[in-house]
């Protein structure tokens, strides 16, 4: 089995794997100061409870964007399961063509996301992956990545809304019944969600344009994705697993490689 990680700004998010088939999905805290004893009894106890045995693991595969946390989870993978992980980043196979003029600054979630696109869904399409940074990636008919944008994910746009100011409340992000809002909480929801749904839908329209692709598919994943799918409109698909997807094809390519 293939135990794949994607560690994000927010969240931990790993699945395991038996070939194609999803066995068990967990979310984790990403926590800086975990040691990698800590972060290993929190994962055996996962496996325990789902009645996994870590000694099916036969291969691990992460990516990161976050730098600091990338050597305690290395060192969790050889301690707790006697393997060493595969991380995505240059030198590893992916299939694609990423057009950035310097390859190496693009994120490895959005290369495992690109991956996944590509491969599940076909081309032209775009993906956009709503974590605590919302990214945007466009792909030709023949997988080529050419390039996207990221902007604050809406958790963060709401979180800074109330704390860069003095009477502003914490809300629920919750699609409100009008745009129009009566109450102050109302008004908060109306204007941070579908300014949001705007937002996106103004970036998936000139992603397009811009490809030269109207009818681009578009491939939503992360957790506001249902959020703002309702409401948008130009979103086909929704995959709250592509990451992890993504992950495990790059695996595949370069374990096929060797």
């Amino acid at each position: 089995m293939l135990f794949t990680l994607d560690i994000g700004n927010t969240n931990i998010k790993t699945a395991l794997f038996d070939g194609a088939e999803m066995v068990h999905y967990w979310r984790l805290s990403t926590t800086r100061k975990y040691t990698s004893d800590e972060m290993g009894v929190i994962i055996t106890q996962l496996f325990d409870h789902e009645k996994l045995d870590r000694s099916l693991v036969t291969g691990i595969v992460m990516s990161s964007v976050v730098p600091t946390v990338n050597f305690t989870v290395e060192h969790m993978c050889r301690e707790y399961f006697g393997l060493d992980p595969m991380a995505v980043g240059p030198g590893i196979k992916t299939g694609i063509d990423i057009k950035y003029e310097n390859p190496r600054e693009i994120g490895s979630d959005r290369i495992c996301n690109a991956v996944a696109a590509y491969t599940l869904y076909g081309g032209p399409c775009v993906y956009i992956d709503f974590g605590t940074a919302t990214t945007f990636g466009a792909l030709d008919s023949h997988g080529a990545l050419l390039g996207g944008c990221i902007c604050p994910g809406i958790k963060l746009t709401s979180e800074a809304l109330v704390s860069g100011t003095a009477k502003l409340p914490h809300f629920e992000l919750v699609m409100p019944e009008k745009v129009i809002g009566k109450t102050t909480v109302a008004n908060l929801q109306s204007g941070v969600i579908n300014g949001y749904v705007g937002q996106v839908i103004y970036l998936v329209n000139e992603i397009r344009r811009e490809m030269g692709c109207p009818d681009a598919k578009v491939i939503a994943t992360g957790g506001m994705a249902r959020l703002i799918a309702q409401k948008s409109g130009v979103i086909d698909h929704i995959d709250g697993l592509l990451t992890l997807k993504g992950l495990r094809l790059i695996y595949e390519k370069n374990q096929s490689k060797a």
